[in-house]
């Protein structure tokens, strides 16, 4: 059995353990986000997705067809989405002369919160954003978590999921969202 002293040398001794994990943890940092997307096993018809952006005009993704879509489902209060947007935009810079658009999909949070959160990113995000307000869009979408990640190709289907966080300006995923466009092209030319 212990004494009084002993069992306040061990307390000490988890509590000095405890803090130097924590301290290890926190240098770490957070895990690094990931750079694959997941090719559905069938094309899925696109779901409808008409939200208003930050200049309060609607955005029907409808009136894309013909383009590669990426789809982000996020939110600010989401640690990953808040990390992956830098990404999102680069992969916008690289691509958007590609055919390709990017909606980042902001669910249940006003214009303001939005607004400052990007207008606090370097470089400031240039791709739509959209208002999901009342999460309609999110369960039509079948959005489980956040960051949620829909690629939709030419034709209005959606080809790739991603669940998490991702490095969007990582080649692996490039190579894929430019690669549905070539898809698409060669395609059409072979339609003609």
């Amino acid at each position: 059995m212990l004494n009084k002293s002993q069992i306040k040398l061990h307390i000490r001794t988890i509590l000095i353990l405890s803090v130097i994990i924590n301290i290890k943890l926190v240098q770490a940092g957070p895990p690094p986000l990931t750079h694959s997307l997941v090719k559905l096993n069938s094309a899925v018809p696109v779901p409808a997705l008409k939200l208003q952006n930050m200049d309060e005009d609607f955005v029907d993704i409808e009136s894309m067809q013909g383009k590669i879509i990426v789809v982000n489902f996020w939110a600010t209060w989401c640690p990953p989405c808040r990390r992956e947007m830098i990404s999102l935009e680069k992969l916008y810079q690289k691509t958007k002369n590609e055919n390709v658009i990017v909606l980042a999909v902001n669910v249940g949070e006003d214009i303001d919160t939005v607004s400052f959160f990007m207008n606090s990113l370097e470089p400031a995000p240039t791709f739509s954003v959209l208002f999901d307000t009342d999460s309609i869009a999110t369960e039509h979408w079948k959005v489980r978590g956040l960051p949620t990640t829909y690629v939709v190709n030419s034709e209005g289907h959606i080809i790739y999921k991603a669940i998490g966080g991702r490095e969007f300006d990582h080649p692996d995923i490039l190579a894929k969202v430019v690669g549905l466009n070539r898809r698409s092209k060669a395609e059409s030319e072979r339609k003609k």
